[in-house]
């Protein structure tokens, strides 16, 4: 019983995420497209009534995110995420009011199957919210420098697959980093009050990877097709905070033989990850 509230908050969030990348990606496809980083694109949004409406759901999704980090470990919590993409096919499929192919549905279930065995495998535990600024301080210079040279790689690139797959996965490590920093300035919130949740340096840490991740979203769906910056944002942001999990929070998984199921769990959401994006319209979950 001790996981229920955390899973069934991340999937809240991973179904409010969902709804607002729907929205989000229609939002994206009516601003025109520059080639280089435009922060001036998110003033272009503001004017369209839709990406509004999504925003809403990312504030949502974060609120269900606190809560499933504040009760749960990073490592089981993220790798939540990787519904996100059929969750939000199937939301595009109820607004375009199309049903989904066979082939699809099948995709859909290898991810849920995958995602099952993976963590009942793996077995994510603890929940330690304390780490140490000299743990903090190496992780994220790697993870910012990663962040920078994956979107300035894909920015030089013309729109297409590469850049695409760059920024999707560049936005990956920043919502990574940002479920990191969150899980501890909630800590900070429920241990101190809203005092001490405003003078903690990861809230203002969380603040600007969550900005970062918001311009290089928009700009990976405005990149390229949704079967490169897709699988490179979801299989990301679920491989990376798994990581952090262990590495930053001292979260533990278990090893040895249960990573062969583990590793099929891995390979079936891959395969039905790939197979959702490659079936998505030309324009994306629209």
């Amino acid at each position: 019983m001790g996981f229920v509230v955390p899973v069934l908050a991340a999937l809240f969030a991973a179904c409010s995420n969902a709804l607002a990348t729907v929205l989000q990606r229609r939002a994206a496809l009516t601003v025109p497209q520059s080639r280089g980083f435009r922060p001036g694109l998110v003033l272009d949004l503001l004017r369209r009534p839709v990406w509004l409406v999504g925003m809403f759901a990312v504030v949502a999704a974060g609120a269900g995110q606190a809560v499933a980090l504040a009760t749960g470990p990073l490592s089981l919590v993220q790798p939540l995420f990787v519904l996100e993409l059929p969750l939000a096919l199937l939301i595009a499929s109820l607004f375009a009011r199309r049903h989904l192919p066979r082939a699809q549905w099948l995709a859909v279930a290898a991810v849920v199957a995958g995602l099952g065995v993976a963590l009942v495998a793996l077995a994510p535990t603890g929940n330690r919210t304390d780490v140490p600024l000299d743990r903090w301080v190496p992780t994220l210079a790697a993870g910012g420098g990663a962040v920078v040279a994956l979107a300035a790689a894909g920015l030089r690139r013309p729109p297409g697959r590469m850049r695409a797959a760059c920024l999707g996965l560049a936005t990956a490590l920043c919502y990574a980093l940002t479920a990191a920093l969150m899980k501890s300035a909630v800590h900070a919130l429920d241990e101190g009050g809203p005092e001490a949740f405003l003078t903690a340096w990861e809230t203002y840490g969380l603040v600007v990877t969550g900005i970062a991740a918001l311009l290089l979203f928009e700009h990976a769906m405005q990149g390229g097709p949704l079967v490169a910056s897709q699988p490179a944002l979801t299989l990301g942001d679920a491989g990376t905070g798994l990581l952090l999990g262990v590495l930053l929070y001292e979260e533990h998984v278990r090893t040895g033989w249960w990573l062969l199921p583990a590793l099929l769990g891995v390979a079936l959401i891959t395969a039905g990850v790939f197979t959702l994006a490659r079936g998505a319209p030309p324009e994306g979950v629209d």
